[in-house]
């Protein structure tokens, strides 16, 4: 059994070391030795972690992108064993470190393997994995199973959409109407619209072609995301803009616009180097617009890029679902 030093967190090495004793680490036979070294690094400062191994092992880590295991699977390739990472994120999943050097990086990002998952159909692969290994079918492909859809009614306000059933309603977010993937957390839509007191849409058409309206759109997403931050860095587009003639006889136009958030590890360093710019995050924003009562409606749809990929042909059901109805007095 592998032996896990705890050391406390000083500036000098304490006298005394406290052994633990630690099964997670056995990694099926290979005996694997940790070791404290006292040596401050830019990306590990309180101190380096040394692994060796008796043999060349295949490890799969969960996750893999935050915290110890970011700087586990790197001493474990460096060792000589072949790593897997198998994660949901959202940024890249084998990125660079701060301080680390590109030579290094290099050599750690080609010799890992590292794949994403949706995070609700992680527990359906593991649990299918292991029932077929056990009873045989290992040639049997799995079918993607169908999204069902609920339907949201508001006949107060005058909109109707629809949306995956497992999604939750949250209550206080600012809109009008907000539900949120309890999976995907930085999934959700919402429903907006503006004032008949201060507003008096005719038609979509009134804020101009589909191209104008993405603009403004955009403009609105980039304001609402402004970031007082120092070193953040936003990059932005529009994807796409389209305009269709809804079942109901009335004109929608659809906006989609992608926008990546880039800021650095550590705003408030001196040197330029020790400033480091990553990925925070990268969106599809997808909006809907309609106009009835004197009103300009929008469903918005906020989705990881990655996550978009993925479940492209369930949010265009949503957003084709999207109807404004005349209020009755």
């Amino acid at each position: 059994m592998a032996k896990l030093a705890a050391v406390q967190h000083q500036h000098y090495p304490p006298s005394s070391l406290s052994l633990l004793s630690s099964s997670f680490s056995d990694f099926s036979g290979t005996r694997l030795h940790a070791c404290i070294q006292y040596k401050r690094k830019v990306w590990q400062p309180k101190g380096a972690l040394c692994v060796t191994a008796s043999s060349t092992e295949k490890i799969l880590i969960m996750g893999g992108t935050r915290f110890i295991r970011v700087f586990l699977s790197r001493l474990l390739t460096k060792v000589g064993h072949q790593m897997t990472l198998f994660t949901r994120v959202e940024a890249p999943i084998i990125q660079q470190l701060p301080g680390e050097l590109d030579k290094v990086h290099a050599d750690f990002s080609s010799k890992t393997k590292a794949f994403a998952v949706p995070r609700r159909s992680v527990m359906a692969l593991i649990l299918s994995s292991c029932i077929f290994l056990r009873v045989g079918l290992g040639n049997i492909a799995l079918a993607q199973p169908s999204v069902a859809f609920r339907e949201y009614i508001d006949t107060f306000d005058g909109y109707s959409f629809k949306y995956p059933q497992n999604w939750v309603q949250v209550r206080g977010a600012g809109a009008d109407i907000f539900f949120r993937d309890p999976y995907v957390l930085d999934e959700n839509l919402s429903v907006e619209f503006s004032s008949p007191s201060s507003s008096s849409y005719k038609s979509v058409e009134d804020l101009g072609p589909p191209e104008e309206a993405g603009k403004k759109v955009l403009k609105q997403y980039l304001t609402e995301f402004m970031s007082t931050r120092l070193g953040v860095r936003r990059e932005s587009n529009v994807v796409s803009t389209s305009s269709r003639i809804a079942d109901d006889g009335k004109m929608y136009y659809q906006v989609e616009v992608n926008i990546k958030s880039y800021a650095n590890n550590n705003e408030l360093a001196v040197m330029p180097q020790d400033r480091v710019v990553r990925l925070e995050w990268d969106r599809r924003y997808l909006s809907v617009l309609g106009v009835e009562n004197s009103r300009l409606y929008e469903l918005r749809i906020q989705t990881p890029e990655n996550v978009f990929l993925e479940e492209e042909n369930e949010i265009r059901q949503v957003m084709d679902s999207f109807r404004v109805n005349m209020v009755t007095s």
